[in-house]
């Protein structure tokens, strides 16, 4: 079982940057994948990033365009999602969530959530 606490969100003006943190507890938070996502109101869940369990590997989608880095530290139980350049566009609630073996873009491969922190872009 692995619970996930997502945090940092808040309001940003365009262009500038926001880390969020997921700390997890569960003694197998070390080997699992952990990605993030993000909702918008009346959109779709929406898939951003993900870290392999060594954080060795990553994934992003290309409409980031680099913005956006993961990353983790195992010795804290924690990941990372660093914002940069950001744009009214990305408002949305932000989750990270968790998985066994394997990145995926797909939210329904994801086991464990988080409850979400909102960021707010104004223009």
């Amino acid at each position: 079982q692995v619970r996930l606490v997502e945090s940092g969100g808040g309001l940003v003006q365009a262009g500038g940057s926001l880390r969020l943190s997921c700390a997890a507890s569960g003694r197998s938070f070390s080997t699992q994948v952990v990605g993030w996502f993000r909702q918008a109101p009346g959109k779709e869940r929406e898939f951003l990033t993900a870290i392999s369990w060594s954080g060795k590997a990553t994934y992003s989608a290309d409409s980031l365009k680099g913005r956006f880095t993961i990353s983790r530290d195992n010795t804290k139980n924690t990941v990372y999602l660093q914002m940069n350049s950001l744009e009214p566009e990305d408002t949305a609630v932000y989750y990270c969530a968790a998985r066994g073996v394997g990145i995926i873009s797909s939210p329904s491969g994801y086991n464990y959530w988080g409850q979400g922190t909102q960021v707010t872009v104004s223009s």
